[in-house]
């Protein structure tokens, strides 16, 4: 039975729900494409009527997993700066830490998509990254000088990605040695530290 455009988006939806979840809790090498499909309620063979390969239906679930992550961040007020780190206190939580399948896609899924460079993966993450990394610096620039020259803004963007460094990796070393709750805690309190003194910069 010919399906509807309406329920073929639909099921298009619901293989990227499913795949940016489970490629987040298990990798991108630990879930295949028949999972994929039945945790979305699909047959495989369904699948690849949407994608035309693995390595696209990947990248399209790396970049469906980015959503909620920049709606979030796009929600903040520019020059907000209290806004702005309720949001990175909410990254930096133990709720985000332990939230693997629906958290950050770039502190699960950076070292999987380091090891698929060429392909619609690594651009989806790379697009993603740079997202994260403009948004920053955009709010910390308006936060402390929204009229600034091109080469505060080029400082700004070096802020940016200085604190989403820390930031990510804050959080992958916090999911590291949850077994250790104390130590987690402490790295996620470090980057929280650390985003406090970039937005009481003059």
């Amino acid at each position: 039975m010919k399906v509807s455009r309406e329920q073929a988006e639909q099921n298009r939806e619901s293989l990227l729900d499913a795949a940016s979840r489970l490629y987040r809790e298990h990798g991108f090498d630990g879930v295949g494409v028949g999972q994929v499909a039945k945790e979305a309620g699909l047959t495989h063979g369904g699948l690849y009527a949407h994608f035309d390969s693995k390595d696209d239906f990947i990248g399209e679930a790396c970049s469906h997993a980015f959503v909620k992550g920049l709606g979030s961040l796009e929600a903040v007020p520019p020059g907000d700066l209290q806004a702005f780190a309720r949001f990175v206190k909410q990254y930096l939580s133990d709720r985000h830490r332990d939230d693997v399948a629906t958290g950050c896609p770039m502190a699960a899924l950076a070292a999987d998509a380091a090891r698929r460079q060429g392909g619609h993966t690594a651009e989806a993450m790379t697009a993603g990254i740079d997202q994260y990394v403009s948004h920053f610096a955009a709010l910390l620039q308006a936060g402390h000088d929204p009229d600034t020259n091109a080469a505060k803004k080029a400082d700004h963007r070096a802020d940016a990605m200085t604190l989403l460094s820390t930031m990510v990796g804050a959080l992958v070393l916090a999911r590291a040695t949850r077994s250790e709750p104390a130590t987690s805690r402490k790295f996620l309190a470090a980057a929280r530290t650390q985003f406090d003194g970039v937005i009481r910069q003059d």
